[in-house]
């Protein structure tokens, strides 16, 4: 008789890989939720995309590499990268970028490094800064949120559903509604006062643009949800969040026309609490050591706001991330934990 030959843990307790995996796609729906009401039905179709694409990717490397299929593409590791990197990317965005994007995740940030639990960088996040440098154009071009446009400029939820879908095919945003993010507005900024900016700013919303400050909000509940169930310590999310408060708190100068944002400002625009909760929180990619999370979380929160702010990306959660991916091994060697009976051995060598 043939056995698996794979190797431990074997637990099947109620926080299998599996089950874990099933929980972190429940908790982005608020988040995508959000996104598909304010930008379209476009986020949802690159969330099935990538998600069908990842799972092709899957099963090609785990039939070149002699991996049984059933068992690891049931884990839903793949489908997480796919839904994750299918958030980050614009709504509709050309359906050949997804597909560069997803298989190199899957193919060479996962399996090259020997699968899952094995690779050292984000999987989504390298696949979207891999996109980010190669293709500007496609990876910036966002439409104008539901409530920056004329009514007249909505379309039915038939005609969006149809648009979107020949948005991804022909790789073209619709005409007339594409529109600079908030963070992309305030960085070019460099006259108007914040006040005067946002006030001719169509897609500025209460605190951080429309459509994003809910998005964020969905993402926050989310990322609650998976806290409560215990899928993740609250020390690298927070202390992430903290540190980019505190660094807006400090640098804010009122409105000024050299300003980076308000603490609201940075908490709810962008990929703030999507990165917090659905990125940081990577087991497999970040510290151990609780106190190493903490230093982790709040060096990515300090790099997001220096990018953000004096680099020349408008929002930085991938780079962040995959820099401080590089450095989580070297934060877990000085910050390991005390050994079990390590002071009373200690003591006793005294006495």
């Amino acid at each position: 008789m043939a056995f698996l030959k794979l190797s431990s843990p074997h637990a099947h307790g109620p926080m299998s890989t599996p089950k874990v995996m099933r929980l972190v796609l429940l908790a982005t729906v608020p988040g995508l939720l959000a996104l598909s009401w304010f930008f379209g039905f476009g986020t949802l179709i690159n969330v099935l995309w990538a998600s069908l694409s990842a799972l092709a990717f899957e099963a090609l490397a785990l039939r070149l590499r002699g991996r049984p299929l059933g068992f690891y593409l049931n884990d839903g590791s793949a489908l997480v990268t796919a839904f994750l990197l299918g958030i980050a990317l614009p709504p509709g965005s050309p359906l050949w970028l997804i597909l560069v994007g997803t298989g190199f995740a899957i193919l060479i940030c996962k399996h090259m490094y020997g699968g899952m639990g094995y690779n050292p960088f984000n999987p989504a996040m390298a696949a979207y800064v891999l996109l980010l440098i190669s293709f500007p154009v496609e990876m910036t071009d966002w439409l104008a949120p539901r409530g920056a446009v004329a009514s007249g400029d909505l379309l039915g939820p038939l005609d969006a559903l149809l648009r979107s879908l020949g948005m991804a095919a022909e790789g073209s945003a619709l005409d007339g509604i594409s529109m600079a993010t908030p963070l992309d507005i305030i960085k070019q900024n460099d006259a108007l006062l914040i006040n005067d900016l946002w006030a001719q700013t169509p897609q500025y919303g209460s605190v951080a643009g429309i459509g994003w400050e809910w998005a964020n909000v969905g993402f926050l509940l989310g990322g609650a949800f998976l806290l409560y169930r215990g899928i993740f310590t609250w020390h690298a999310p927070l202390s992430m969040l903290a540190a980019l408060s505190i660094m807006a708190l400090l640098f804010y100068d009122g409105g000024s026309s050299a300003s980076g944002g308000s603490v609201f400002f940075h908490l709810f625009s962008g990929a703030t609490m999507f990165g917090a909760f659905f990125i940081v929180t990577d087991p497999v990619t970040s510290a151990v050591s609780n106190r190493g999370r903490i230093i982790y979380g709040a060096t990515i929160g300090v790099l997001v706001y220096i990018i953000r702010v004096w680099g020349n990306y408008p929002d930085a959660v991938a780079f962040s991330v995959l820099l401080m991916n590089f450095a989580a091994p070297f934060i877990d060697h000085y910050t390991q934990p005390r050994t079990y009976g390590h002071r009373k051995a200690k003591a006793q060598e005294k006495a």
